[in-house]
């Protein structure tokens, strides 16, 4: 709708949605990865500044986990802050620092020469262990922790779980682990290159890396 020009108001969708009956999910209760201090803790050096000017500049990333089936998985992604894709993302049955490095390690293999984001993520013990430090030196990267307790500090990586678990995960019942993983990959495939966004003038995240590659420079995205 948008890109054909038509705009609805929030205060008419809510209404529509009470005449309709249509309820939004309520979000849950987050996972936790902090365990203290157990390794080394980097300072707030994103300090909420969520807008990147090119991509490959800034990434955030955390955990997150998905009950299914008496089980859980955990989602691990790496979100450039240049146009909110999802640059790589990993899925384990423990949040384990294979998780987290795994994803870490496969949005490293996209860099180009001289590309050395800023890596953003809460005080979770993946990201201060040494095996997370080590990716980051290996490929010139910074390192950036929120604050302790501090979750808006991460605030583009929590919002992008919300939006994932409302939009898919709570409105369907999944029987396996499989099944959801599938519905993941899905998801993520749709949210990059389908599901528009505001923040990038009403394009998908991978249509404006696109349109703003083909302009011959980037163009950086409003809040």
């Amino acid at each position: 709708m948008v890109k054909e020009g038509i705009t609805i108001a929030k205060k008419t969708v809510l209404r529509l949605m009470q005449e309709m009956n249509i309820k939004t999910k309520v979000r849950r209760k987050r996972y936790n990865s902090h365990r203290g201090t157990i390794g080394r803790v980097a300072g707030n050096v994103l300090n909420r500044e969520f807008t990147a000017e090119e991509p490959n500049e800034k990434w955030v990333s955390d955990v997150t986990a998905f009950a299914v089936a008496d089980r859980k998985l955990y989602l691990s992604p790496v979100i450039d802050l240049f146009d909110t894709s999802v640059v790589s993302y990993s899925m384990s049955m423990s949040p384990n620092t294979a998780l987290t490095n795994e994803s870490l390690t496969n949005a490293c293999q996209g860099l180009r020469p001289g590309q050395k984001p800023l890596v953003h993520t809460d005080q979770g013990f993946q990201y201060q262990h040494v095996s997370w430090a080590a990716i980051l030196t290996k490929h010139g990267a910074t390192p950036s922790m929120s604050r302790k307790g501090n979750c808006w500090d991460n605030a583009m990586a929590e919002n992008f779980f919300g939006q994932l678990k409302t939009e898919m995960f709570y409105l369907q019942k999944f029987d396996s682990v499989e099944d959801l993983k599938k519905a993941i990959d899905e998801y993520i495939h749709w949210y990059n290159f389908e599901r528009i966004s505001m923040r990038l003038g009403g394009l998908a995240p991978m249509e404006y890396r696109t349109k703003t590659a083909t302009a011959g420079q980037p163009a950086t995205a409003s809040c």
